[in-house]
């Protein structure tokens, strides 16, 4: 039997093949019908494609995902066009519009995310190398640059890991053992965690032991705390990553943290900040002393938001020195400290050093003592402008938590001149975002508070967003400026701490909640993010 004639008694050529006329020479000089050889190939390789988009569809449930993988191997373009077809359907009974105006609706979003992705087809992507604080390659560090020994593969796959989470705009990778033989990877992006690998135990150590390495950290050590420092290049850009070791039941943990080097260029203008608040802050920043200071918890952006502060300073000017630990980003006109407790260069000390270099504008990275506030107080009362952060959860407590340091109501009260609390929303993906689906109840108390609920939406997912239904963050600040009354308030050190244990936190809570309602009322976020964050 011919290859010409097995290939026209397939069923996938009787199916979907009309016949071709192919002229007499060609047929004599070919033992197959090329045309339907070639359309066998992409049939194939349609069917692999559709497989693997298959793992990560949200538009098929896990309980399925097995028998999907059967179903596109035999016939995936077949399948994927149904899906959708489904899923439009969904999304028209559910939305005003008709079937028409939503598959035209699908259609727009295929052809913005095809142009999103043109621009980066015809470069070729960029490779990412991993580099020690001398600036040697972590390749060179393991002693073969060549890649010729046979755990040059850990590498590579460490530096993709690395690559990944920089592609995904994470901020910390975490490395953790789930068991003796099993590590996940996992990626904050937005300030949730996310799943991304999953490694054997062999594996994911030797991935740790090249981290630490290229962080100047100790290998051999597994159960003390470590932590380390190393840089990424990739193209032009450089990142800078902290990372932080600890031994933990199963084996060790890993912290790495992402600098934000966008910092440097990030301006009050790109908050999305209302006009009074603007107007609030460019007051306070105007003026020649007093103390801002940013509260909020960990990961809220209160750096990101000292380092915008410092971009509407004239620094050309203006004397700016600054007290990090670390230093985030490098910015142009500023004198930049980091500390180093182990060659004792605390906040403290830095901050008496820096009251002798005739500054103007002073930045702390964070209050952390009793010691370190005072200093921080007395400099904004001699003169000078002073820009700190304090971990806590609204300006209230900020306050009570500055005076049961033992810092003097007096100094305090003369020191602050503006109180800032601040929260980090994700955003709505604008490529999945659906109309919110409110209840009667929540559309009456909407109605009595005069809040507009008819342009709400709800988080959905899809591929841009990884299934999440957000795609980047945003601000929302409470401003509390230290009027003369407040300041008399603080100086009555007893009336002040019974008020704002009192009202004090659950006000705050509601500004902040007043600002996330803002927020969704225009369709940028969502009420369950405001629950998530907020309360």
């Amino acid at each position: 039997m011919q290859i010409s004639d097995f290939i026209c008694s397939t069923a996938p050529a009787q199916l979907y093949l009309s016949p071709v006329k192919i002229s007499p020479v060609l047929l004599t000089s070919l033992p197959f019908n090329p045309i339907r050889l070639i359309f066998i190939i992409v049939w194939f390789y349609l069917c692999l494609f559709f497989t693997q988009r298959a793992q990560f569809s949200p538009l098929i449930p896990k309980k399925y995902k097995s028998i999907s993988y059967i179903i596109c191997l035999v016939a995936g373009p077949i399948l994927f066009l149904v899906l959708i077809i489904v899923d439009t359907a969904k999304k028209s009974s559910k939305s005003d519009s008709g079937l028409f105006e939503t598959i035209a609706e699908q259609l727009r979003n295929i052809f913005d995310l095809i142009i999103s992705i043109k621009p980066r087809l015809g470069k070729q992507a960029a490779v990412i190398k991993l580099l020690d604080s001398s600036g040697r390659n972590i390749k060179e560090i393991y002693g073969h640059a060549s890649g010729k020994r046979q755990d040059s593969h850990i590498l590579d796959l460490t530096e993709q890991i690395v690559a990944k989470a920089l592609d995904q705009r994470a901020s910390d990778i975490l490395i953790d053992p789930t068991s003796e033989s099993l590590y996940k990877i996992r990626l904050r992006v937005d300030g949730v965690l996310r799943i991304t690998d999953e490694l054997k135990a062999e594996i994911c150590k030797a991935v740790i032991n090249s981290i630490k390495a290229v962080s100047g950290m100790d290998i051999s050590e597994k159960r003390r705390p470590q932590d380390g420092a190393f840089i990424a290049k990739k193209g032009d850009v450089n990142a800078s990553f902290r990372v932080a070791s600890a031994g933990v039941l199963n084996g060790e943990k890993l912290s790495i943290r992402i600098l934000n080097q966008e910092a440097r260029t990030f301006t009050l203008a790109d908050m999305g900040l209302s006009k009074k608040q603007y107007l609030i802050i460019q007051d306070a920043l105007k003026k020649p002393s007093g103390m801002i200071l940013m509260c909020g918890p960990t990961g809220s952006g209160k750096t990101t938001t000292l380092y915008a502060m410092l971009n509407e300073i004239d620094r050309y000017t203006r004397n700016v020195i600054t007290v990090e630990d670390p230093i985030e980003a490098m910015l142009p006109e500023t004198s930049q400290i980091e500390i180093n407790p182990k060659a004792d260069i605390t906040f403290a000390k830095a901050l008496r050093s820096i009251l002798r270099q005739d500054p103007d504008v002073i930045c702390v990275g964070e209050i952390r003592d009793e010691e370190t506030a005072e200093i921080a107080l007395r400099a904004a009362q001699t003169g000078h402008l002073v820009l700190a952060t304090l971990h806590c959860q609204s300006n209230a407590a900020a306050l009570i938590r500055l005076l049961d340091l033992g810092v003097s109501p007096l100094l305090l009260s003369s020191g602050l001149s503006l109180l800032v609390s601040q929260r980090l929303l994700r955003r709505l993906c604008e490529h999945c975002k659906k109309p919110a689906e409110l209840t009667e109840g929540l559309i009456r108390e909407f109605q009595i508070k005069g809040i507009n609920y008819t342009n709400m939406f709800d988080a959905n997912g899809c591929r841009h967003c990884y299934g999440t239904g957000y795609f980047g963050r945003m601000a929302v600040l409470d401003l509390l400026p230290v009027t003369d009354e407040l300041k008399a308030g603080i100086a009555d050190n007893k009336a002040i701490i019974d008020e704002l244990k009192s009202n004090g936190k659950s006000k705050s809570r509601t500004n902040l909640r007043k600002e996330g309602l803002k927020k969704v009322s225009s369709g940028t976020t969502s009420l369950d993010e405001i629950k998530r964050v907020i309360g």
